[in-house]
């Protein structure tokens, strides 16, 4: 499971060609335009916060926020430059959002959520009262799920996602001797599928080739409806909404969603009431029933848990599968690291057993031996990140912080995360892909072998965010991403299609995803 901001815009440019788009188009920029020059007005902000992105003082604020749009990030970039140690405010046609330095995340992790809210500015960026995401302010039983059930006993968890990789490998993963231009990005959306399916809702959800498109699709349709939500001023959402086509794909998403998980959900209930009279019973361990033994009735209503469900798949597939596409992507680029990774991948095969088959281990003992694909992963991470502007909060009270910086109620905070990793006084010749970096970092003294690797966090490093302010589910995250990775790398031989280099990455606010139009090719390698 990824990022917590679950931020990602996929297949944007699919939304845009669509005939529903182009017959409501007029009508939206219609709109657009007068209801925000109708609509300007301060927004709450941390106070003496300069307002970065403008290219003229007179600049109408609704042109600073179109251009925020698709240039975010370089308007972030420029912001950090010139204000690197204190706070200024870039513009989002929602919101203005205040970017904090990095030295503020000690104390603001330690705020409490009644003060400081993720849930606030996640579901505000989903367009929570149009998407059916506002059960996430109702209570918290996905986010209690995974760091109550998924963590706790993740070794066991990331083992049952490999069994399910085992049973999907020959399905969704084309073998075949001869080169093969393959859409990777949504071959790994199926995979991720599979296995969070498995874990998330057993057998037979995670075989159910309509859950599966349903988890993958819902993802997609709810960013498209969000992000075209939040071009307009919450008071015209009652009629925008109307007009946005993936909106009714969520809904009838949801409702599939619930007379598929309606059975599941049944069966635990028959199963418990089986092991109450001593009965013996063989049942899936998975975050439904454990969400189910611990949620109250309102959150044991089929519908309120299908949306929850759905949420879960929202917070893990794409997130996760991108990552593993812009390893792919990377590892072409600069093909000389394949084997190297293949003879870290072979050695541990020949002590531990392979990966696909015949373990004498866990999974998660196995791949903690990944130290070097561990590193290329967050050096690829380092160029290609989930999110620009990340962690983000909202304040719900007014906030006065140790050297008297003044957060006012209502301001949405955030921190330029990747522009400060690749800052050089951080990341030294941030410019050069360099995948041995945590590498040598962790060999450099034995205080450091358990220290910088993918999924831990730092003040430098908040790809996950960071503290309390932390995504819960980026070990078995990470895990997933390693399962798929160490199997493609050790089997398949890669390359880009004849005169194709690495697909660029595309931006949507402060969202970035690969070029859904990337491809690669592969093959069984020859040996």
């Amino acid at each position: 499971m990824a990022n917590s901001e679950m931020g990602q815009l996929i297949h944007l440019q699919g939304f845009i060609s669509s005939s529903g788009y182009a017959k409501i188009i007029g009508i939206l920029l219609a709109g657009l335009w007068l209801s925000l020059l109708l609509s300007q007005h301060r927004k709450p902000k941390v106070r003496g916060a300069p307002t970065f992105g403008s290219h003229w003082w007179w600049e109408p604020g609704l042109l600073t926020q179109s251009r925020f749009t698709f240039g975010a990030r370089d308007i972030i970039a420029a912001g950090y430059r010139k204000f690197k140690h204190r706070p200024f405010v870039v513009r989002r046609f929602d919101v203005d959002i205040t970017v904090l330095p990095n030295k503020y995340l000690s104390e603001l992790r330690l705020v409490p959520p009644t003060q400081l809210s993720a849930v606030k500015a996640q579901v505000d960026n989903l367009g929570h009262k149009w998407t059916h995401t506002t059960i996430m302010t109702e209570s918290n039983l996905h986010f209690r799920v995974i760091q109550n059930k998924l963590i706790p006993e993740l070794p066991k968890y990331l083992d049952i996602a490999k069994e399910e990789l085992d049973y999907a490998w020959e399905i969704e993963i084309p073998h075949s001797k001869e080169w093969q231009e393959v859409n990777i990005q949504q071959v790994m959306r199926m995979l991720v599928a599979r296995m969070s399916a498995k874990v998330f809702m057993g057998y037979p959800a995670c075989r159910d080739v309509e859950w599966l498109n349903l988890s993958i699709d819902f993802s997609i349709d709810m960013f498209t409806a969000a992000f075209t939500l939040r071009m307009f001023p919450p008071y015209t959402h009652p009629v925008i909404a109307h007009l946005i086509p993936a909106r009714y794909r969520i809904n009838r998403n949801l409702k599939t969603a619930e007379r598929i998980i309606r059975p599941l959900m049944d069966m635990h209930r028959a199963a418990a009431r089986k092991r109450a009279m001593g009965e013996q019973v063989d049942e899936d361990d998975t975050l439904l029933n454990w969400m189910m033994d611990h949620g109250d009735e309102k959150e044991n209503v089929p519908e309120n848990m299908s949306v929850r469900q759905a949420i879960l798949t929202l917070a893990s597939i794409h997130t996760t599968s991108i990552a593993v596409a812009n390893i792919l992507f990377d590892l072409c680029a600069w093909p000389e690291w394949f084997p190297i990774l293949r003879e870290e991948i072979s050695q541990i095969t020949d002590e531990l057993g392979p990966i696909e088959s015949g373990l004498r281990c866990g999974a998660k003992d196995w791949l903690s031996r990944l130290e070097k694909l561990d590193s290329f992963f967050i050096e690829s991470q380092r160029f290609n990140p989930p999110i620009l502007l990340g962690p983000q909060r909202v304040a719900l009270e007014t906030l006065t912080l140790k050297d008297g910086t003044y957060i006012p109620a209502g301001s949405r905070i955030s921190w330029a995360g990747h522009h400060h990793l690749n800052d050089p006084a951080v990341t030294p010749e941030p410019e050069l892909f360099d995948p041995m970096r945590s590498y040598r970092k962790r060999h450099s003294s034995a205080d450091n072998m358990n220290k910088h690797l993918a999924g831990q966090t730092n003040t430098d490093n908040v790809s996950f965010g960071y503290g309390k302010l932390a995504c819960p589910g980026r070990a078995f995250a990470v895990g997933e991403i390693k399962l798929i990775l160490a199997r493609l790398i050790h089997q398949f031989e890669f390359k880009f299609p004849d005169g194709k280099s690495r697909p660029v990455n595309m931006y949507a606010d402060e969202n970035v995803f690969p070029d859904p139009e990337g491809r690669v090719m592969m093959r069984l390698r020859q040996r």
